[in-house]
């Protein structure tokens, strides 16, 4: 065999030396540095060297292995010409070789010292394809590799002249695979071993496609970010500028300006010096930050907010208390103790202006106008009012704000309603304070003991802000339901006012200077000319159509009969309408409540009204008792909690025990079972208040004399036959009033809260007994006996 290179014919024998290479592919026509380290391979380069023999290359199937077998080497290899050698000192070899023609191993022959073995020549073969297709597929190759060489920034621009000069579609392949560093080995052998040149150069062709697209994204990506780099410091260098021409005329840039702006607000807030410090040390950050970067609209932000707080700015209280009860009266009808509370405030104020402002907390059912309240008592005062919304709040931050760290954070609830108010001494509503959540986030009831303490909230520090506050110029008012779900701790630091609902007169009045001009104006209406409610007919609506400790439910009904009217308008009846009792009948429907109902409950031996409270206000029940025969068991239903049904019990071991004193035969308890329900047994029921009432009921059973009529009663009884004091009396007395009950038996030692808290126009309405006894209760309840004349009174009535 005979291969031609520079003009001369070298010689290819049938027997070759085999030099195996690891990761390297030798292509024929390409001139490559080699080395060689292997004991094996520097003796075969040395022989060959000497003799001027040709070579085989073979790239081994694993770099990794040192002394490959002759199963470890690729088939297809290229015979190679040895131009220069070079020993090293440390004993490798350095040498150039070129590569001259494939071939193919026959059979290994010799495996040591190195390898030797029979070969067969690969010459290019053109295969079926047609010339010009080869010729169109070699233009295609040599196109795209030189878009490579060009966008490739380690290829030099001398390979593509290379290309142009090759000799034959054959060689052009092989130098072009010999040229591209980034093909893969496997590829490049794939490559050798191809001996049909179309599919060597669609091969190819196909790798120069993929290299060019990741070029091209590649260059694609880094004249983006040139371009960004190049807009960036051509705005830093314009800001340069810009900066020197404006030092030149005397003018300030906009940065400049700012920061100065941000210096003189900062001097005209009257911060503390804690906060002043703060906001100068930020604002010296703010200066040397660039505006790009992530944390100058932060610091920006910060220092806003400390600017805008209201550190000095506050309002002069009016503190004419003529006028303050003026104001509270044509706000709020009733509600007596608390007009007396703010009075009282508004004194001591007038007296020491610097004084403390207490903090007040209304408990009341929903209704009572415990929200409005607090908007009247800033009207009073001549400050601003802010209302914020506790309920279902579970995070603490929401009080105390998020640290700066966050992204997003801002201050709690408290700086923002002072921030929105504009001033350091507004009326704080904080509502639905008994709603108050917990979870993982913290417990707002907690951060809320800081707030709420005269003595902590004058250095209040907010998480956001990181300077204290002045809150002690903060009047707080809470409201709430119960006072139940409320923490002690939270509860020790409130003054507690209870607001326990209106009156029949009450809800009339509010009705008439209140509830109906609202409704009539938001229906279209002009309540002075178009309708006209009569007392008759909103006492008719307060009784008959809602029974509420407040007026929600009597605002709703107003709102129905006013859209009636509205209706009527629409439908071109244009007169004005008197609502009267017999048109709110005919626009509503039957009242919703009869109280004649009590009487007929009561007919029936074994059956009292009792009196509960609930935190709607206060409620009436009936309890029931029965007798049958059995073997001496009570049963209690209704869903009575554990306190009630220990006062059933109690009250039958009392009347069990008086029973030859009531009339009763003594041995009645010895053949019977007693059941005692309270109905309503979807409610759960609980407390000692319905002891009397359980007695009662079953002295009424058992003696066979009914109730009075109208009479209802509430109290605690003790196995000694004594009546205890209990609580919600207020409330109590007016579900009475409202339910129309006309007789009420107290416990003695209620009297206090009888005189105080209800009001004299109820007293006055209804007969009221004041018993120490069970049997004082019994004597004012039941119905005499047929065969004895009716028992004198046993207590004052008031």
């Amino acid at each position: 065999m005979t291969d031609s290179r520079n003009g001369k014919d070298l010689t290819i024998p049938d027997l070759l030396s085999i030099l195996p290479l690891r990761g390297t592919v030798l292509f024929p026509h390409a001139v490559i540095p080699l080395g060689a380290g292997r004991p094996s391979s520097v003796r075969l380069i040395e022989e060959a060297v000497q003799s001027g023999q040709v070579v085989g290359a073979v790239m081994q199937r694993d770099p990794s292995e040192d002394s490959p077998r002759a199963a470890g080497l690729h088939p297809v290899g290229t015979v190679m010409t040895i131009h220069k050698a070079l020993k090293q000192p440390d004993g490798t070899v350095r040498l150039v070789v070129q590569g001259l023609q494939r071939f193919r191993i026959v059979e290994v022959i010799q495996e040591a010292p190195y390898f030797r073995a029979r070969i067969e020549s690969l010459p290019d073969a053109a295969g079926p394809a047609a010339t010009l297709e080869l010729e169109a597929l070699a233009r295609s190759t040599t196109s795209l590799f030189q878009k490579v060489v060009s966008l490739s920034p380690t290829l030099p621009d001398e390979l593509a002249q290379l290309a142009a000069t090759a000799e034959g579609p054959g060689a052009l392949a092989d130098l072009i695979a010999a040229s591209l560093p980034s093909l893969p080995t496997a590829l490049k052998q794939e490559l050798l071993e191809t001996i049909d040149v179309t599919r060597r150069l669609q091969t190819l062709l196909a790798a120069l496609g993929k290299e060019a697209e990741v070029l091209e994204l590649g260059s694609k990506i880094q004249s983006e970010i040139q371009s960004e780099m190049s807009k960036t410091q051509r705005e830093y260098y314009l800001r340069e500028q810009l900066k020197a021409i404006q030092k030149e005329l005397g003018e300030a840039d906009e940065r400049t300006q700012e920061i100065d702006s941000l210096r003189q607000k900062i001097e005209a807030a009257g911060m503390p010096e804690e906060a002043k410090k703060e906001a100068a040390r930020e604002l010296d950050r703010l200066a040397k930050m660039p505006p790009a970067a992530a944390e100058y609209t932060v610091a920006r932000t910060y220092i806003d907010w400390l600017v805008t707080m209201p550190w000095q700015q506050e309002t002069t209280d009016s503190v004419d208390i003529e006028a303050a009860r003026a104001v509270l009266d044509a706000d709020h009808e009733g509600l007596e103790k608390i007009k007396e509370r703010i009075l009282e405030y508004l004194a001591v104020k007038k007296i020491r202006p610097s004084g403390k402002d207490p903090i007040l907390c209304f408990v009341g059912p929903p209704g009572v106008g415990k929200t409005s309240l607090g908007r009247s008592i800033a009207r009073t005062l001549g400050r601003k009012f802010h209302r914020i919304s506790l309920g279902g709040m579970r995070d603490e931050a929401e009080i105390r704000g998020h640290r700066r760290t966050y992204i997003g954070a801002l201050p709690g609830q408290i700086i923002q309603g002072l921030r929105r108010a504009g001033t350091r001494n507004p009326v704080f509503m904080l509502d639905e304070i008994d709603k108050l959540g917990m979870d993982f986030r913290g417990d707002p009831a907690s951060a809320l003991l800081e707030v709420l303490d005269p003595e902590q909230n004058a250095t209040f520090r907010d998480h956001y802000l990181d300077v204290p506050f002045d809150l002690s110029r903060v009047l707080f008012i809470t409201t709430a339901n119960v006072l139940d779900t409320v923490p002690a701790p939270l509860r020790d630091r409130m003054e507690v006012i209870h607001l326990a609902g209106y009156t029949e007169e009450e809800k009339v009045a509010i009705a008439q200077q209140h509830l109906v001009p609202k409704q009539a104006r938001e229906h279209g209406l002009d309540p002075d000319q178009d309708v006209a409610f009569t007392p008759e007919a909103l006492r008719l609506l307060a009784r008959g159509y809602t029974r509420e400790a407040g007026v929600r439910n009597l605002e709703r009904e107003i709102a129905g009969v006013c859209r009636k009217v509205a209706r009527r308008r629409a439908e071109g009846r244009t007169e004005p309408v008197r609502v009267t009792p017999d048109l709110v009948t005919s626009f509503l429907g039957v009242p919703r409540f009869e109280y004649e109902e009590l009487e007929e409950r009561t007919r029936v031996p074994g059956v009292a009204i009792g009196l509960a409270w609930t935190p709607a206000g206060g409620d009436i029940l009936f309890v029931e008792a029965t007798r049958m025969k059995g073997a001496h068991s009570l049963t209690l239903t209704g869903q009575l909690g554990d306190v009630m049904k220990e006062s059933a019990q109690a009250a039958l071991s009392w009347v069990r025990s008086h029973a030859a004193e009531l009339g009763i035969a003594p041995d009645f308890w010895e053949a019977s079972d007693i059941h005692v329900h309270v109905p309503a047994g979807a409610i759960p029921k609980d407390g000692p208040s319905a002891g009397v009432t359980i007695a009662t009921a079953l002295a009424s059973l058992l003696t066979g004399r009914p109730v009075r009529a109208g009479v209802a009663m509430t109290g605690e009884v003790s196995l000694s036959g004594r009546v205890l004091p209990v609580g919600g009396i207020k409330e109590k007395v007016l579900a009475a009033h409202r339910a129309g009950v006309r007789t009420l038996i107290l416990p003695k030692r209620n009297e206090k809260n009888l005189v105080e808290d209800v009001p004299a126009a109820v007293r006055e309405a209804m007969t009221i007994h004041l018993a120490e006894s069970v049997h004082e209760v019994i004597g004012r309840a039941l119905e005499p006996a047929p065969s004895s004349p009716e028992a004198a009174p046993l207590s004052l009535t008031g």
